[in-house]
């Protein structure tokens, strides 16, 4: 990835805020909710009114084109960072300006699903395996696409040994060497951390044996850095020899970092790895024109022609990520899809992002 793209940096800082600002604010407001977009049509498909699409991907901008001269139908894309996008949906909440919401992890959906900003729709194209369980019940977004967290990328020009579960990081052969993201900047650590809590004490057992693991890998060395970006300069440099990062991130690294004699990028996934898909919502405030609009933006990014945009469109960012539409191969940079993954409820982990991001932030980091 490159420039803003590439890592996200700090602005998806503001993810657990606001995904807590979505919760908090459910039920609070007595207006009704206007409608969302309603622009004069504009040259295109008769009767097309321009669909609003907020995303934080790195292909959107070709996608959208793509999508436009496929139908007729025009876009207006606000392109930002994960968590400058919640906020502004979070301003908007009684006056929706979006059409749809297209972003990477599914709590803050889970939260606006909650609030009934959301439009379930049951598309129709079949998804793989991974695909079909990123679908919530209710079916109100839907998986475009996943990548996993954590990828664990290494420099195999320094590392003595390659771990195989997160229980070896706690070794000494990992000492001083281990690093990884801040939750409070890095959106997609939210999700890893609850993976973790996850794997290790399940929904009956909560955030206590995580958090006993985090201590430990921290009594051992950990380093924690403020996004991937940093995590990757601090394996460059030497400062660690391990990173817990997004896949994308680690499979953009290992695609583009030149190789030495003193850096070597490889990578591998320790069991579980925790499914981060990107999903797409409608906004169920917006006209009947613009959610037709809007299904049809979904049923394109799920077709042959949309995902050969999304492949196409950020080939050394984003665009590495895993497809969950049957038939659809990934790029030759991605390694195999791991074979031990998990997919957390959002509804139960979310809700939790703030408390486990303060626990981190004041205990950990």
């Amino acid at each position: 990835m490159t420039g803003r793209h590439r890592w996200r940096l700090l602005a998806r800082a503001a993810v657990g805020t606001v995904a807590a600002m979505i919760v908090s604010s459910c039920g609070t407001s007595t207006s009704a909710p206007e409608p969302g977009p309603t622009a004069s049509a504009s040259a295109g498909a008769p009767g097309a009114v321009p669909l609003v699409v907020y995303s934080s991907q790195g292909h959107d901008a070709p996608v959208t084109k793509a999508f436009t001269a496929a139908t007729g139908i025009p876009v207006n894309l606000t392109d930002d960072s994960t968590g400058p996008l919640l906020t502004k949906v979070a301003a908007e909440k009684n006056n929706p300006q979006w059409g749809v919401l297209w972003a990477d992890g599914d709590t803050a959906f889970a939260a606006l699903d909650q609030q009934g900003q959301l439009l379930p729709y049951t598309s129709p194209t079949p998804l793989t395996a991974a695909g079909q369980a990123l679908v919530p019940a209710d079916h109100s977004y839907v998986p475009a696409s996943t990548t996993v967290m954590a990828a664990l990328i290494y420099n195999s020009a320094k590392a003595t040994k390659v771990p195989t579960s997160y229980q070896d990081l706690l070794g000494p052969d990992y000492q001083d060497k281990v690093g990884m993201n801040d939750p409070s900047q890095s959106g997609p650590t939210f999700p890893f951390i609850a993976g973790l809590m996850n794997q290790l004490g399940g929904q009956s057992g909560g955030v206590a044996a995580g958090e006993d693991y985090l201590h430990k890998l921290k009594d051992n060395g950990l380093h924690v850095f403020p996004t991937n970006g940093d995590t990757l300069h601090a394996l460059e440099t030497g400062q660690i020899s391990y990173g817990l990062i997004q896949s994308s991130a680690a499979s953009g690294e290992v695609t583009t970092a030149p190789r030495s004699a003193a850096f070597d990028p490889k990578i591998v996934y320790l069991p579980q790895s925790t499914l981060l898909p990107a999903v797409i919502g409608i906004d169920k405030a917006a006209s009947t024109t613009v959610q037709d609009e809007a299904k049809k933006f979904v049923e394109f990014v799920l077709s042959p022609a949309g995902q050969q945009a999304m492949q196409a469109g950020d080939p050394t960012g984003d665009s590495l990520y895993w497809p969950i539409v049957p038939g659809v191969n990934p790029l030759p940079a991605l390694p195999p899809f791991p074979s031990s993954y998990q997919k957390i409820d959002p509804y139960f982990w979310g809700p939790l992002e703030g408390e486990i991001n303060t626990f981190f932030d004041t205990t950990i980091k």
